[in-house]
């Protein structure tokens, strides 16, 4: 068991990473590929990783998989990497979740926006409070999609809400971002969660945001590891060279199709020989010429 503060520490420094899930050719999950995969990534040194997030496709999962997810990444990476496991949906099932999550030995929940409908800063502050509240590990609210806290919803939530240790941003709102940093200072552990989010991380680290997730270090993770050390370090040579090498024409790639933002890392695991499996719908894979510009763009990196 790791303390929401401890979490918190550990989630204030280094690379954070999303594995995929792994699925087989039927789309069933594949425990065994998967617990190969966070034996890969783990010794490239991510301080915190998240099982069963966007990246890892939550939204495609149903209970007693996401349990079998979480519990072979808690029992892969026991005493080496701590564990953060997604956690959505309306208050109910996010409760659950969070409570199974918990259960099975996460360290934290990375709370993930809720479903369709949007929402009244009320009821998000009462959704947040009610997941806190169902478990003891730490919690991050994710604001993207339908959920759009504010600094004024915030406030109340870290009041009541001891256990809710970070705020991790995917709308790219710099104003909503300066006044949560402004007014919680640092009460949470602030998490840069942009797609790609490297071709963001100067800027974000500019309004007090350090730290980020990296999805692409599922397929690259010594390029992710050397493009987050050279922007730690404010070494802008190496970060610009590789913006302009891979980050960029990657994007290229990625924003030709909707959910793309998860179909390319899955096909990027897969080029560097360490395939996951397709994506379940409604996602769907990259057509067969965009595999090949990426296996083209990550040639260019040379061996991860």
């Amino acid at each position: 068991m790791m303390s929401p503060q401890d979490l918190k520490l550990a989630l204030s420094s280094g690379l954070l990473s999303f594995p995929l899930t792994d699925f087989d050719t039927q789309l069933r999950f594949e425990p065994a590929g998967y617990a190969a995969r966070l034996e890969w990534l783990m010794p490239y040194g991510a301080s915190v990783l998240f099982a069963a997030g966007g990246t890892g496709e939550f939204f495609s999962l149903e209970p007693v998989e996401y349990s079998q997810v979480v519990k072979t990444a808690v029992e892969t990476c026991r005493g080496r990497v701590p564990i953060v496991a997604g956690a959505g949906g309306g208050t109910t099932l996010a409760v659950r979740y969070a409570q199974e999550a918990e259960r099975m030995g996460a360290q934290g929940i990375l709370l993930l926006p809720h479903y369709l409908t949007e929402a009244t800063q009320e009821g998000l502050v009462a959704h947040v409070e009610a997941v806190c509240k169902a478990v003891k590990i730490g919690v991050i609210v994710y604001n993207r999609g339908a959920c759009k806290l504010t600094a004024a919803s915030l406030l109340p939530l870290a009041e009541r809400c001891p256990n809710l240790i970070g705020f991790k941003d995917g709308l790219g709102d710099i104003e909503r971002i300066v006044q949560i940093r402004q007014r919680l200072g640092d009460r949470f552990v602030y998490i840069g969660g942009m797609p790609t989010h490297e071709v963001y991380a100067n800027a974000y680290q500019a309004l007090g945001v350090p730290v980020y997730s990296s999805a692409v270090f599922n397929f690259v993770p010594r390029t992710a590891i050397e493009f987050y050390n050279a922007y730690a370090a404010g070494d802008a040579a190496t970060t610009g060279r590789l913006l302009d090498e891979f980050f960029l024409p990657y994007l290229e790639i990625r924003n030709r199709g909707q959910g793309y933002a998860v179909s390319i890392v899955k096909a990027g695991a897969a080029v560097v020989g360490h395939s996951a499996g397709p994506v379940r719908p409604p996602l769907s894979d990259l057509k067969p010429a965009e595999v090949e510009q990426l296996r083209a763009l990550i040639q260019r990196l040379g061996p991860q």
